[in-house]
């Protein structure tokens, strides 16, 4: 994961243990997704957190479509076959792509900079 990438995945996961809103733990937790989705292990960890979240909250249809994702993240990333933009939560379809907000877009195109001159 590339360091620009890996700043602003780790600012997210930090900006969702840091507050007591739920809200803003569950957006966190999305942007982190997003940011994550091409590298195995960060996609991994942000299910993993999202899961302990929906367990925290007694979220049972939340916590098992995370015990799902968490199956297959690092899998789908490992092969290039994850829903670009997905926040990854259990509301949202497994394969569905979806938009990626326009600040966490420059970062990951930042990121595919610094990968490219690194070689």
């Amino acid at each position: 994961m590339p360091l620009t990438v890996r700043a602003a995945f780790e600012a997210e996961l930090a900006t969702a243990r840091s507050t007591s809103d739920l809200d803003t733990m569950w957006r966190a937790l999305e942007r982190a997704h997003i940011l994550s989705q091409e590298w195995p292990w960060p996609h991994t960890r942000s299910h993993w957190h999202m899961f302990v979240l929906a367990l925290r909250t007694r979220d049972r249809r939340e916590a098992l479509g995370q015990a799902l994702r968490l199956a297959v993240a690092g899998v789908g990333s490992s092969v290039g076959r994850v829903p670009i933009g997905n926040t990854g939560r259990a509301a949202v379809g497994i394969t569905a792509p979806m938009p990626i907000p326009e600040d966490l877009a420059r970062i990951l195109a930042e990121g595919r900079r610094e990968s490219a001159v690194q070689g």
